[in-house]
């Protein structure tokens, strides 16, 4: 049973127990995948209240380190590094900071759509459903919505090929847990989402990379890979890739589709990005083998937590033959208010928004930065820059001159030697502020003196 060396200091136990764990998966000493001992186990050797040790768990999995499920234990998530990605600051953590790491989406503070929605639960007296479980209404009416959501991205449902869920994470976890088994093989692209990987970490399912263009990742790769590996399940984002920005044109989708038929592998597609553009999904030249992704979250509004699952009915039946674990975890509020928005146009309204702010602080990115920007063809929420190699790390300069971005080998499958960061162009909180931090980014690369390859 791993014991954690747990160093004097002046804060709580449960926190020195938190950063013990952490330590201990930055060393390799905790594994990906590895169980950690029952909470009251570790009590028990450590003399604390169970308590305590029941506190630094769920500390833990705030901060994406582990993950707990009830009858199967905690486990480790991914390593370290993306798990800075997910943990939260302090109050006065990183105040001087400029955030560029988070991808979350811009904030629009001149909008009264939000207060509008919180009247209108008063007026309507719909706030009775913080008292209520999820109705069979309630269920009807979220999948003929999604549906009717998922219409402008070119997918013509009904109801029956929706499944609800609280978010698209959520989605990806529920949609592996319930196609793959432990230890099998999981195609991703060779740089992928934090997200992607936690959970694939969590349900120990080894990843392996395609290679990647501008366009996403490359059809004779993916071929080589499937037949490589085995692989039954890929799971791609082929529009506004995280952290990339790649988008797939036609071409490449009906190629990688007929891949993908051929060998009768099952691709996920993570589309939560996909409502900021003109894009049709990949998945539509799968429609017996493709399962789509999405949410409110990154378009309309990260708080109203309201995502599907988009597939054939038989294979929504296989994902969750029971119809509870998709949507258990859905909020009756946030769902009354997601589909009065998207009823009456609201939803629509805001992701038009995002769009036009999203294009608007990607048009300066690329102004300043165009020249090292990986895709310059589509707005996107995220940039990718790649750089020659210099004396200090880009990630490392940005942050010494008050800028937090995030690091390539946060987002590889494996090792990679790419010097590239992603920078989410929507975390800053004005375009005036972010303006001034790409411009001291510019002024960073500019500055820099390329090192030869070792």
């Amino acid at each position: 049973m791993w014991i954690p060396a747990l160093n004097d200091s002046q804060q709580p136990r449960y926190l020195a127990l938190v950063d013990a764990i952490a330590r201990a998966i930055s060393s390799g000493d905790l594994k990906p995948g590895e169980r950690l001992p029952p909470q009251r186990r570790l009590a028990w050797a450590l003399g604390w209240n169970p308590s305590t040790t029941m506190q630094a768990y769920r500390e833990a999995a705030r901060r994406h380190l582990v993950s707990g499920e009830v009858g199967r234990g905690t486990y480790v998530l991914a390593g370290s590094q993306e798990a800075t990605l997910f943990r939260l600051q302090q109050v006065d953590e990183h105040a001087a900071l400029t955030d560029l790491r988070t991808n979350v989406p811009a904030i629009d503070h001149a909008s009264q759509s939000d207060t509008q929605a919180l009247a209108w639960l008063l007026e309507t007296h719909q706030a009775i459903r913080l008292q209520r479980y999820l109705s069979a209404a309630d269920l009807h009416q979220a999948r003929a919505l999604g549906a009717q959501w998922l219409k402008a991205r070119g997918l013509h449902l009904n109801a029956d090929n929706i499944m609800p869920c609280t978010g698209a994470q959520q989605g990806l976890f529920t949609v592996l847990l319930s196609l793959c088994q432990a230890g099998e093989p999981v195609l991703v692209e060779a740089f992928t989402a934090p997200g992607i990987k936690a959970a694939c970490a969590q349900l120990r399912l080894p990843m392996h990379g395609v290679a990647m263009d501008q366009e996403g990742i490359v059809p004779e790769d993916f071929d080589r890979m499937i037949r490589a590996t085995g692989a039954r399940i890929a799971v791609l984002t082929p529009t506004l890739q995280n952290p990339t920005s790649a988008v797939m044109g036609p071409e490449r989708k009906q190629a990688l589709a007929h891949i993908a038929r051929r060998h009768g592998i099952w691709v996920i597609e993570d589309d939560v990005y996909g409502a900021l553009t003109d894009s049709p999904p990949l998945c539509q030249h799968l429609p017996d083998l493709g399962v789509l992704v999405s949410s409110l979250s990154k378009t309309v509004a990260a708080g109203v937590r309201l995502g599907w699952i988009a597939a054939s009915p038989a294979l929504l039946a296989r994902i969750d033959p029971h119809a509870q674990s998709a949507h258990w975890g859905i909020s009756p509020v946030c769902l009354a208010i997601a589909n009065q928005w998207i009823s009456d146009g609201t939803a629509r309204q805001r992701a038009a928004w995002q769009t036009e702010e999203v294009t608007r602080r990607w048009r300066l990115a690329k102004k300043l930065l165009g020249t090292v920007m990986y895709q310059t063809q589509i707005a996107s929420p995220h940039i990718w820059l790649t750089v020659p190699p210099g004396e200090i790390p880009l990630a490392e300069a940005c942050r010494a001159a008050g800028i937090d971005v995030v690091s390539a080998d946060v987002f590889a499958v494996k090792s990679s030697p790419t010097h590239a960061i992603r920078i989410s162009l929507t975390a800053a909180q004005s375009v005036q502020r972010l303006k001034a931090a790409l411009e001291r980014v510019a002024q960073i690369i500019n500055q820099r003196t390329p090192c030869a390859e070792k």
